[in-house]
C-alpha cells in the first residue's frame, strides 16, 4: 500500500476555485456532504483576508485504470461535462465554503448555530477591516438572502443592504466580488462623487484586503494517479478522522508547565469543590478557563482604558484566541476569586429554584458569564435591587433563548454591561434588550431539551407549586429528590380519546411538575375522575389550592373543560414569564401545529426540541 508518488505545490486560491467551477477539481463520491455552518464560514473568510494559513488541501490525481471513483462536483458548482483531473481527499469543507462565498454570485446555503438551513451573503466591513485593533472575524458579516436585518420575528427592518447604493453607503464590500472588484470599485467611487477620503479608503482596502484574496496561495498535496486504492482509503480516513484537535486546556497546560505550574492537578482540586453543588456538576475545565479569561480581559481593559472607552466591551472576550493569550499570572490572579463566583452562582440559582444541572439547568453556558459577573460584584450582588436585576438578566437569557448558539460575543457583553447596570445604574444589558418571548412559543415547548421549557418548570417551582397529594411545595420535594418531573395535566390517553391534537396535549401548557406518586394516581383518567380519587385523601378546598398553585383553574379540571383550561393556563403562564423577564410578551396567538404541519420542521430546527410527547411517559 505504498504511495508511489506525491507533489507539494502552492496554488492560487482563485485558480483552485475556478477549477472547481469548471469541473477539473471534483470530489470522490464517498466524501460526506458540505456541512459547515455560518460561523465557521465567516471565520475562514476572516483568516484568508488576513493572509493566515488555512491548511493544506490534499488531492488525488485521476486517470488510473486500477483506481477509479465515482465523482461529483462541489456543492453549488454546475455538473461537470468531463471527468475531473483531481479529486479532493482533504479540504472539501474549506474549498466548498470559499467557492460558494467568493466565486458564486448567489447566497451560500449554510446553517445557523441551531442547525437550521439558511441562505447567507458574505460581506466585509471596509472600515473595521482596516482597523488594526478590531477583531477581523467581527468585520466579516453575513446577511440573509434579502440582505435585510430584521427583529420582532421579521416585522421590523433594522438595516437594509439590498441595493448596491446601500452597500456603498455602509461601506460593506460583497466578498462575492473579490475576484472581479473593478466594477464595484468604480461604482463605489462614483457613489461618493470621487471623494478623496473614500478613494483613499478604497485604495487601502484594495491593497490590504482585496489583494490578499487575489494573491492567496494554498498548499496542495497531490497524490499520484497510481496510488493504490487501499492507500487512498487509509489516507482519507487518517486526514478526516484520525487527528485529535488539542483543546485550549491542553494547550494552556503545556504553556504553563514551562513556568513549572501544573494546571491539570490545580483544576482537579478546584473541580471537586465546584461540583459539590449539584447545579454545577457538569462545569468543565474549558468553562472555568473561559470564565477566567473573561475576568482577565475585563480587568486588562479596566487598567488600560480606565473605564472611559465608549465601547464598554472593547477587548473583553473568551474566544479560543483570547483563552490562548491567557498568562499564568492572570490565571493565578483570578482562579481563586472565581471559585467564590461559582459558589455564589450556585446560591443564586438555588434562589431561582434551580437545583440540578442535567434535569433543571436551562443553559450550562450561561454559568460562565454568571460566575464571572458574581466574581466582580463580590458581596454587592446580595442586595435586593442587585438580585432583582441579576434575575431579570438571567431569565431574559433563558426565556429569550439567547445562549443556544454562538455565545462568545454575548459573554463579552454580559460581564461589563450587567456589572455596570448593577453597580452604577447603567443602561440595561443587551441580553435584556434583545430577549423576546412569543405566545406561540408555548405551543412548541415539548421537552426539556429546550431552555425555555426548563425555565418555565423552574418558574412554576419558584411560584410555590405544591404536590397535589401531600401539599408540600414541589421545590422542596425536588431538592430532596422526590422524583418530581413534568407530567400531563389532561393525560395523553384522555386527550387522544377526546380528539385533542398532540401539539396541544404535549405542550408545556398542559404540563406541570408532579411527583411520580401523584402522577400514578392520575394515570390516563379524566381530570374530574382523578381529582375525585385525590379528594379521598385531601380536603376539597386544600386540593383546589394545591391545583391553583400550579397556575391552573381547578374548576376547568373538575369540568373536564380542556379548551377553557388551555386558554386560561396560557394567559397565566405568560404572566409569570412576563414577570420573570420584566418586559411584555409578544401576543402573536397560539398556533396549532399538528404532526403534518409545514411549520413543524421549522420549529424543531430553530428551537432544537422535538414536537412529540414528553421524555417520560405518564
Amino acid at each position: 500500500m505504498e504511495i508511489t508518488g506525491y507533489n507539494i505545490e502552492k496554488e492560487s486560491l482563485n485558480t483552485l476555485l475556478s477549477e472547481s467551477e469548471q469541473g477539473a477539481t471534483q470530489l470522490p463520491d464517498f466524501q460526506r456532504g458540505w456541512v459547515w455552518d455560518d460561523e465557521r464560514v465567516r471565520s475562514l473568510l476572516a483568516s484568508v483576508s488576513l493572509g493566515y494559513p488555512i491548511g493544506a488541501v490534499m488531492m488525488l490525481a485521476t486517470g488510473s485504470e486500477s483506481v477509479r471513483f465515482a465523482e461529483r462536483t462541489l456543492e453549488g458548482a454546475p455538473n461537470a461535462n468531463a471527468n475531473a483531473d483531481r479529486l479532493v481527499l482533504d479540504g472539501q469543507q474549506r474549498l466548498t465554503s470559499l467557492f460558494q462565498a467568493l466565486l458564486l454570485n448567489t447566497p451560500v446555503m449554510t446553517r445557523d448555530a441551531k442547525g437550521k438551513p439558511v441562505e447567507r451573503w458574505y460581506y466585509i466591513n471596509m472600515s473595521e477591516a482596516l482597523d488594526e485593533h478590531a477583531d477581523r472575524e467581527d468585520a466579516v458579516i453575513s446577511l440573509p438572502r434579502d440582505r435585510k436585518i430584521t427583529r420582532n420575528f421579521g416585522r421590523e427592518i433594522v438595516k437594509d443592504y439590498s441595493t448596491p447604493d446601500r452597500e456603498y453607503e455602509e461601506m460593506l464590500f460583497p466578498l462575492s466580488q473579490v475576484f472581479q472588484s473593478y466594477t464595484w470599485r468604480r461604482n463605489f467611487q462614483k457613489h461618493w462623487k470621487y471623494d478623496d477620503s473614500k478613494m483613499e479608503l478604497w485604495d487601502r482596502f484594495e491593497e490590504q484586503i482585496v489583494k490578499r484574496f487575489e494573491q492567496y496561495q494554498v498548499p496542495v498535496i497531490e497524490l499520484g494517479k497510481d496510488t493504490p486504492k487501499e492507500a487512498v482509503c487509509q489516507v482519507f480516513e487518517k486526514v478526516n478522522t484520525g487527528g485529535v484537535t488539542l483543546t485550549v486546556f491542553e494547550l494552556l497546560t503545556a504553556t504553563f508547565a514551562a513556568d513549572d505550574f501544573q494546571l491539570r492537578p490545580d483544576w482537579e482540586a478546584r473541580k471537586r469543590k465546584i461540583r459539590k453543588h449539584s447545579i454545577l456538576s457538569k462545569v468543565s475545565n474549558t468553562d472555568f478557563i473561559q470564565a477566567v479569561t473573561l475576568l482577565a480581559t475585563y480587568h486588562r481593559r479596566q487598567e488600560i482604558q480606565g473605564g472611559s472607552e465608549p465601547d464598554r466591551t472593547l477587548g473583553i472576550g473568551c474566544k479560543r484566541k483570547d483563552m490562548l493569550r491567557l498568562t499564568l499570572c492572570e490565571y493565578l490572579r483570578w482562579a481563586d476569586p472565581l471559585m467564590s463566583g461559582f459558589h455564589n452562582a450556585a446560591r443564586f440559582l438555588h434562589s431561582q429554584y434551580l437545583f440540578e444541572y442535567q434535569k433543571m439547568l436551562p443553559y450550562g453556558s450561561q454559568l460562565i458569564p454568571l460566575a464571572a459577573i458574581l466574581t466582580i460584584l463580590d458581596s454587592k450582588w446580595d442586595s435586593h435591587q442587585a438580585r432583582e436585576r441579576l434575575a431579570k438578566w438571567y431569565w431574559c437569557g433563558v426565556l429569550g433563548e439567547l445562549y443556544g448558539g454562538s455565545i462568545d460575543t454575548r459573554f463579552s457583553r454580559d460581564l461589563p454591561e450587567v456589572v455596570e447596570w448593577i453597580q452604577s445604574d447603567g443602561p440595561e444589558p443587551s441580553t435584556v434588550y434583545d430577549a423576546e418571548f412569543s405566545e406561540s412559543r408555548l405551543l412548541t415547548l415539548r421537552t426539556r431539551r429546550s431552555a425555555a421549557y426548563k425555565g418555565i418548570y423552574a418558574l412554576l417551582l419558584r411560584g410555590g407549586a405544591c404536590d397535589w397529594l401531600s401539599g408540600e411545595e414541589s421545590a422542596v420535594q425536588s431538592y430532596f429528590d422526590e422524583h418530581i418531573d413534568i407530567h400531563h395535566i389532561f393525560p395523553q390517553k384522555w386527550c387522544k380519546d377526546n380528539g385533542i391534537k398532540p401539539n396541544r396535549c404535549d405542550s408545556i401548557i398542559n404540563k406541570t411538575p408532579l411527583t411520580a406518586r401523584t402522577n400514578r394516581s392520575i394515570g390516563g383518567r379524566a381530570p374530574s375522575e382523578y381529582l375525585g380519587i385525590l379528594s379521598r385523601n385531601v380536603p376539597y378546598d386544600s386540593l383546589g389550592q394545591y391545583v391553583s398553585s400550579h397556575n391552573i383553574d381547578a374548576q376547568h379540571l373538575w369540568q373536564d373543560d380542556f379548551d377553557s383550561f388551555f386558554a386560561s393556563r396560557t394567559a397565566l403562564l405568560l404572566a409569570i414569564i412576563r414577570d420573570a423577564m420584566g418586559k411584555a410578551v409578544l401576543r402573536d396567538g397560539v398556533r396549532e401545529l399538528d404532526a403534518k404541519s409545514p411549520m413543524r420542521d421549522e420549529y424543531e430546527l430553530v428551537h432544537g426540541d422535538s414536537m412529540g410527547g414528553d421524555d417520560l411517559a405518564d
